[in-house]
């Protein structure tokens, strides 16, 4: 896109590195190859990369460094940057589809035109990536979802909705790690533990890793 990359400075210890203004999936590439390369060979006073869908947030220690030596970091990992994308490792997560857990499976293969098990077998055979976390802690966002399934968000949102819930909307996917509202399709429930409790490493997933889901029955669910 014309004008990108684009470089600010946020605060007195960050810049925002942007590829475009709106979700795009060569600019998601051009996120992923930086937000590897700094965590390679990062640049002195370097401290944390946040990546999302089209931006990638670079901090530093304002003592060590400053806005324009870090920006012209990020400027040299751009210059020697190749094309593709770093892949991560792919993470199986195992979901139940019973109607018990999944309130909204009915409603969303009516909304699409195609029976519910035709649903879980689109969902079950798509690869996802690991685009973010955002939201809520843990919340990772999954690019990946069959078309066939998009569909836009509910008018209004649900409250109580349990952790654990494999949710859609449009071309995206979580698995929800607190009990909260959302406005998101419910198709499923994951016993897998997004949060681990280690704070070595927080989460089960990194930014750039595939998932795929697995299919379990009710009985696998804790009581």
């Amino acid at each position: 896109m014309t004008g990108f990359p684009r470089i600010r400075a946020l605060a007195e210890r960050a810049i925002l590195v942007e590829f475009a203004d709106r979700p795009d999936e060569t600019a998601g590439d051009r996120v992923a190859r930086l937000d590897a390369a700094l965590a390679a060979a990062p640049f002195p006073g370097f401290t944390e990369a946040v990546p999302a869908y089209v931006s990638l947030l670079v901090g530093f220690d304002p003592l060590v460094t400053d806005h324009a030596a870090a920006e012209a970091a990020v400027r040299d990992h751009l210059a020697k940057s190749v094309e593709g994308r770093p892949e991560g490792p792919e993470r199986e997560v195992p979901v139940c589809y019973d109607a018990a857990v999944a309130p909204d499976l009915a409603e969303v293969a009516a909304r699409t035109g195609l029976a519910p098990e035709t649903v879980v077998s689109l969902h079950l055979a798509a690869s996802y990536r690991v685009v973010m976390y955002g939201f809520a802690p843990g919340y990772a966002y999954l690019a990946g979802v069959p078309e066939a399934l998009h569909l836009p968000r509910k008018p209004a949102a649900l409250r109580d909705v349990p952790a654990g819930s494999v949710l859609i909307a449009g071309p995206q996917c979580l698995v929800s790690t607190l009990t909260m509202p959302t406005g998101w399709w419910i198709i499923g429930r994951s016993p897998a533990r997004i949060l681990t409790g280690d704070p070595r490493r927080p989460f089960l997933f990194d930014p750039g890793d595939r998932v795929r889901f697995r299919r379990i029955a009710a009985a696998e669910l804790p009581a």
